[in-house]
Protein backbone atom coordinates (compact mmCIF):
# COMPACT_ATOMS: atom_id res chain seq x y z
CA UNK A 1 0.00 0.00 0.00
CA UNK A 2 2.79 2.42 0.91
CA UNK A 3 4.53 1.73 -2.42
CA UNK A 4 1.31 2.43 -4.35
CA UNK A 5 0.82 5.68 -2.46
CA UNK A 6 4.41 6.71 -3.18
CA UNK A 7 3.88 6.04 -6.89
CA UNK A 8 0.71 8.14 -6.93
CA UNK A 9 2.46 11.12 -5.34
CA UNK A 10 3.63 13.61 -7.93
CA UNK A 11 7.21 14.82 -7.57
CA UNK A 12 7.70 18.30 -6.21
CA UNK A 13 9.30 21.06 -8.25
CA UNK A 14 13.07 20.81 -8.55
CA UNK A 15 15.39 23.60 -7.38
CA UNK A 16 16.19 24.40 -11.01
CA UNK A 17 12.51 24.82 -11.87
CA UNK A 18 11.97 26.92 -8.74
CA UNK A 19 14.78 29.20 -9.89
CA UNK A 20 13.13 29.44 -13.31
CA UNK A 21 9.80 30.36 -11.70
CA UNK A 22 11.46 33.06 -9.58
CA UNK A 23 13.18 34.46 -12.67
CA UNK A 24 9.88 34.66 -14.60
CA UNK A 25 8.15 36.33 -11.66
CA UNK A 26 11.05 38.75 -11.22
CA UNK A 27 10.73 39.76 -14.87
CA UNK A 28 7.02 40.36 -14.29
CA UNK A 29 7.07 42.07 -10.88
CA UNK A 30 10.67 43.12 -10.31
CA UNK A 31 13.22 44.44 -9.82
CA UNK A 32 13.24 43.54 -6.14
CA UNK A 33 15.28 46.02 -4.18
CA UNK A 34 15.22 46.80 -0.48
CA UNK A 35 15.40 50.56 -0.22
CA UNK A 36 14.82 50.76 3.50
CA UNK A 37 15.49 48.23 6.22
CA UNK A 38 14.17 48.45 9.75
CA UNK A 39 16.30 47.48 12.73
CA UNK A 40 15.44 43.92 13.77
CA UNK A 41 13.41 44.83 16.88
CA UNK A 42 11.42 47.34 14.82
CA UNK A 43 10.86 44.73 12.12
CA UNK A 44 9.57 42.35 14.76
CA UNK A 45 7.08 44.94 16.05
CA UNK A 46 6.02 45.79 12.49
CA UNK A 47 5.49 42.09 11.80
CA UNK A 48 3.13 41.85 14.77
CA UNK A 49 1.26 44.93 13.52
CA UNK A 50 0.96 43.45 10.02
CA UNK A 51 -0.94 40.38 11.17
CA UNK A 52 -4.49 40.19 9.80
CA UNK A 53 -4.42 43.61 8.16
CA UNK A 54 -3.18 45.36 5.03
CA UNK A 55 0.30 46.76 4.45
CA UNK A 56 -1.19 50.26 4.39
CA UNK A 57 -2.89 49.89 7.76
CA UNK A 58 0.09 48.22 9.44
CA UNK A 59 2.35 50.97 8.09
CA UNK A 60 0.10 53.63 9.55
CA UNK A 61 0.00 51.82 12.88
CA UNK A 62 3.80 51.52 13.03
CA UNK A 63 4.35 55.17 12.12
CA UNK A 64 1.79 56.32 14.70
CA UNK A 65 3.42 54.14 17.34
CA UNK A 66 6.82 55.69 16.70
CA UNK A 67 5.39 59.21 16.54
CA UNK A 68 3.70 58.65 19.90
CA UNK A 69 6.62 57.00 21.74
CA UNK A 70 9.74 57.93 19.76
CA UNK A 71 11.66 54.73 20.55
CA UNK A 72 10.89 51.09 21.14
CA UNK A 73 12.46 51.43 24.58
CA UNK A 74 9.70 53.89 25.39
CA UNK A 75 7.12 51.50 23.96
CA UNK A 76 8.45 48.73 26.19
CA UNK A 77 7.97 50.96 29.24
CA UNK A 78 4.70 52.42 28.01
CA UNK A 79 1.15 51.84 29.11
CA UNK A 80 -0.71 49.16 27.16
CA UNK A 81 -3.70 51.49 26.69
CA UNK A 82 -1.46 54.14 25.12
CA UNK A 83 0.11 51.55 22.80
CA UNK A 84 -3.36 50.34 21.88
CA UNK A 85 -4.49 53.86 21.00
CA UNK A 86 -1.41 54.48 18.85
CA UNK A 87 -1.74 51.30 16.80
CA UNK A 88 -5.52 51.45 16.37
CA UNK A 89 -5.35 51.93 12.55
CA UNK A 90 -3.78 48.48 12.22
CA UNK A 91 -6.74 46.63 13.71
CA UNK A 92 -6.84 44.12 16.58
CA UNK A 93 -5.15 46.71 18.78
CA UNK A 94 -6.40 45.10 22.00
CA UNK A 95 -4.57 41.91 21.03
CA UNK A 96 -1.47 43.41 19.47
CA UNK A 97 -0.69 46.07 22.10
CA UNK A 98 -0.04 43.69 25.02
CA UNK A 99 1.76 41.31 22.66
CA UNK A 100 4.15 44.07 21.55
CA UNK A 101 4.84 45.13 25.13
CA UNK A 102 5.40 41.51 26.19
CA UNK A 103 7.81 40.64 23.38
CA UNK A 104 9.85 43.82 23.87
CA UNK A 105 10.03 43.12 27.59
CA UNK A 106 11.30 39.60 26.90
CA UNK A 107 13.98 40.91 24.55
CA UNK A 108 15.16 43.32 27.24
CA UNK A 109 15.23 40.48 29.76
CA UNK A 110 17.19 38.11 27.54
CA UNK A 111 19.50 40.70 26.00
CA UNK A 112 20.90 42.52 29.00
CA UNK A 113 18.45 45.40 28.88
CA UNK A 114 19.03 46.14 25.17
CA UNK A 115 16.67 45.98 22.19
CA UNK A 116 19.58 45.85 19.76
CA UNK A 117 19.29 42.48 18.00
CA UNK A 118 22.02 43.07 15.43
CA UNK A 119 24.13 40.39 17.16
CA UNK A 120 21.88 37.79 15.52
CA UNK A 121 23.62 38.49 12.21
CA UNK A 122 26.82 36.99 13.59
CA UNK A 123 25.16 33.75 14.65
CA UNK A 124 24.62 30.63 12.54
CA UNK A 125 21.18 30.76 10.96
CA UNK A 126 19.78 27.89 13.04
CA UNK A 127 20.93 29.56 16.28
CA UNK A 128 19.56 32.96 15.26
CA UNK A 129 16.19 31.38 14.46
CA UNK A 130 16.16 29.53 17.78
CA UNK A 131 16.92 32.74 19.67
CA UNK A 132 13.97 34.55 18.13
CA UNK A 133 11.64 31.57 18.45
CA UNK A 134 11.96 31.68 22.25
CA UNK A 135 10.17 35.04 22.24
CA UNK A 136 6.41 34.99 22.96
CA UNK A 137 4.31 34.89 19.79
CA UNK A 138 7.28 34.78 17.40
CA UNK A 139 6.87 31.80 15.09
CA UNK A 140 8.68 30.61 11.96
CA UNK A 141 7.21 33.28 9.66
CA UNK A 142 7.96 36.23 11.95
CA UNK A 143 11.44 34.86 12.60
CA UNK A 144 12.11 34.58 8.88
CA UNK A 145 10.91 38.11 8.20
CA UNK A 146 13.12 39.63 10.90
CA UNK A 147 16.22 37.73 9.85
CA UNK A 148 15.72 38.16 6.11
CA UNK A 149 14.31 41.66 5.73
CA UNK A 150 16.15 43.33 8.59
CA UNK A 151 19.45 41.48 8.80
CA UNK A 152 19.78 40.10 5.26
CA UNK A 153 20.09 36.49 6.45
CA UNK A 154 18.80 33.63 4.24
CA UNK A 155 15.84 32.75 6.45
CA UNK A 156 12.64 31.69 4.72
CA UNK A 157 9.34 33.35 5.67
CA UNK A 158 6.25 31.52 4.40
CA UNK A 159 3.03 33.52 4.62
CA UNK A 160 -0.39 32.48 3.31
CA UNK A 161 0.28 33.84 -0.19
CA UNK A 162 3.64 32.11 -0.57
CA UNK A 163 2.28 28.87 0.90
CA UNK A 164 -0.64 28.87 -1.56
CA UNK A 165 1.64 29.45 -4.56
CA UNK A 166 4.02 26.74 -3.34
CA UNK A 167 1.15 24.28 -3.09
CA UNK A 168 -0.30 25.08 -6.50
CA UNK A 169 3.09 24.95 -8.22
CA UNK A 170 3.83 21.78 -6.25
CA UNK A 171 7.01 23.28 -4.85
CA UNK A 172 6.03 21.41 -1.68
CA UNK A 173 3.91 18.30 -1.34
CA UNK A 174 0.43 18.18 0.11
CA UNK A 175 1.66 16.80 3.43
CA UNK A 176 3.88 19.79 4.17
CA UNK A 177 2.24 22.37 6.41
CA UNK A 178 3.19 26.03 6.55
CA UNK A 179 5.56 25.64 9.52
CA UNK A 180 7.44 22.73 7.96
CA UNK A 181 7.57 24.55 4.63
CA UNK A 182 10.13 26.99 6.06
CA UNK A 183 12.77 24.30 6.47
CA UNK A 184 11.81 22.54 3.23
CA UNK A 185 12.18 25.73 1.21
CA UNK A 186 15.43 26.78 2.85
CA UNK A 187 16.85 23.46 1.63
CA UNK A 188 15.54 24.02 -1.91
CA UNK A 189 16.42 27.68 -2.47
CA UNK A 190 20.05 28.88 -2.51
CA UNK A 191 20.80 31.30 0.36
CA UNK A 192 21.47 34.23 -1.98
CA UNK A 193 18.07 33.73 -3.65
CA UNK A 194 15.87 33.48 -0.55
CA UNK A 195 14.97 37.18 -0.60
CA UNK A 196 14.09 37.14 -4.31
CA UNK A 197 12.06 33.95 -3.84
CA UNK A 198 10.05 35.53 -1.02
CA UNK A 199 9.27 38.78 -2.82
CA UNK A 200 8.54 37.03 -6.14
CA UNK A 201 6.14 34.48 -4.66
CA UNK A 202 4.35 36.94 -2.37
CA UNK A 203 3.78 39.32 -5.29
CA UNK A 204 2.51 36.48 -7.44
CA UNK A 205 0.16 35.28 -4.72
CA UNK A 206 -1.23 38.75 -4.06
CA UNK A 207 -1.58 39.89 -7.65
CA UNK A 208 -2.33 36.77 -9.74
CA UNK A 209 -2.48 33.46 -7.86
CA UNK A 210 -5.24 34.64 -5.56
CA UNK A 211 -7.01 32.38 -3.10
CA UNK A 212 -10.56 32.55 -4.46
CA UNK A 213 -10.30 33.79 -8.04
CA UNK A 214 -6.83 33.10 -9.44
CA UNK A 215 -6.05 34.86 -12.70
CA UNK A 216 -4.70 31.76 -14.45
CA UNK A 217 -5.20 33.37 -17.87
CA UNK A 218 -2.43 35.88 -17.22
CA UNK A 219 -0.16 33.72 -15.05
CA UNK A 220 3.48 34.12 -15.99
CA UNK A 221 4.32 30.64 -14.69
CA UNK A 222 1.17 28.98 -15.98
CA UNK A 223 3.03 26.69 -18.37
CA UNK A 224 4.87 25.05 -15.50
CA UNK A 225 1.92 24.94 -13.09
CA UNK A 226 0.57 21.42 -12.49
CA UNK A 227 -2.57 22.89 -10.90
CA UNK A 228 -3.51 25.17 -13.79
CA UNK A 229 -5.86 22.78 -15.57
CA UNK A 230 -7.65 21.92 -12.34
CA UNK A 231 -7.87 25.56 -11.23
CA UNK A 232 -9.22 26.72 -14.59
CA UNK A 233 -11.88 23.99 -14.51
CA UNK A 234 -13.27 25.51 -11.33
CA UNK A 235 -15.28 28.72 -11.11
CA UNK A 236 -12.42 31.15 -10.76
CA UNK A 237 -12.41 34.58 -12.30
CA UNK A 238 -15.52 35.45 -14.27
CA UNK A 239 -15.17 36.05 -17.99
CA UNK A 240 -15.52 39.77 -17.42
CA UNK A 241 -12.82 39.67 -14.76
CA UNK A 242 -10.60 37.61 -17.04
CA UNK A 243 -11.00 40.15 -19.85
CA UNK A 244 -10.09 42.96 -17.49
CA UNK A 245 -7.08 40.99 -16.27
CA UNK A 246 -5.84 40.42 -19.81
CA UNK A 247 -6.40 44.05 -20.76
CA UNK A 248 -4.67 45.28 -17.63
CA UNK A 249 -1.75 42.89 -17.64
CA UNK A 250 0.69 45.71 -18.20
CA UNK A 251 -0.43 47.17 -14.88
CA UNK A 252 0.49 43.89 -13.18
CA UNK A 253 4.07 44.27 -14.32
CA UNK A 254 6.67 46.10 -12.36
CA UNK A 255 7.36 46.30 -8.64
CA UNK A 256 4.59 46.74 -6.12
CA UNK A 257 5.04 47.90 -2.53
CA UNK A 258 7.89 46.04 -0.85
CA UNK A 259 6.41 43.71 1.78
CA UNK A 260 7.39 43.96 5.46
CA UNK A 261 8.66 47.52 5.14
CA UNK A 262 6.41 50.41 6.30
CA UNK A 263 6.22 53.52 4.16
CA UNK A 264 7.99 56.63 5.49
CA UNK A 265 5.71 58.58 7.83
CA UNK A 266 5.92 61.61 5.53
CA UNK A 267 4.19 59.64 2.74
CA UNK A 268 0.93 59.25 4.65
Amino acid sequence: MAEKQAKRRSPTMSPARIAQAVELMAQEYGPFEVERRLPPADEMVFTILSQHTSDINSGRAYNRLMERFGTLEAVAQGDVAAIEEAIAPGGLAKVKAPRIKEVLGKVLELNGGSLDLSFLREMPLTEAKAWLRQLPGIGPKSTGIVLNFSLGMPAMAIDTHIFRVCQRLRVIDARTNADKAHDVMEAKVPPDEVFNFHVAFINHGRRVCKAQRPLCEVCVVGEMCPSRKKMMAKPSATEDEAKKARAARTTQRGPGPMPHIPPPASSE
